[in-house]
């Protein structure tokens, strides 16, 4: 397969402009597996939380302490056609997660609207304000230490 050499510029181009902040962002991501998880510093309320939607083969992992435990963030609602096909990514996810050894939790849901869906109806210039309430959205679900 050849790519196109347009396609290999654009591609050259982000890589180079975003090699600082790449770089940061791999850097912190080993530095947080180094460290593993950070589930034994919690208080047993705050790992209560984190547990108590997981079924027992996920508790009994969990509290070892050592398996990771991914979060996923989803924009999966039943409003958007578009949308359909996430509704089953959090259990496919999680089957992944336990052939390696882990657990995967839905950590958060992001809002999300169809730019098709609203094209010429009132409100439409919300959807694109909506991706820094998106962004926002996964970050706050992205932080919860119990993972």
């Amino acid at each position: 397969m050849t790519i196109h050499p347009k396609v290999l510029e654009v591609t050259d181009r982000i890589r180079a402009r975003s090699e600082k902040t790449r770089g940061l962002y791999l850097d912190r991501l080993a530095a947080a597996k180094d460290a593993g998880p950070r589930r034994a510093s919690l208080a047993c309320g705050n790992q209560a939380h984190g547990f108590a939607a997981c079924g027992p083969g996920d508790k009994a992992v969990l509290k070892g302490d050592v398996a990771p435990n991914l979060g996923i963030i989803t924009a999966y609602n039943d409003m958007l056609s578009a949308h359909q096909p996430y509704e089953t990514y959090p259990e496919l996810i999680r089957q992944a997660a336990r052939e390696v050894g882990g657990v995967a939790q839905v950590a958060g849901g992001v809002p999300a609207m169809c730019d098709g869906v609203t094209q010429g109806q009132t409100g439409m210039e919300l959807s694109l304000f909506s991706r820094d309430a998106i962004a926002m959205a996964a970050a706050i679900g992205s932080v919860a230490q119990h993972l």
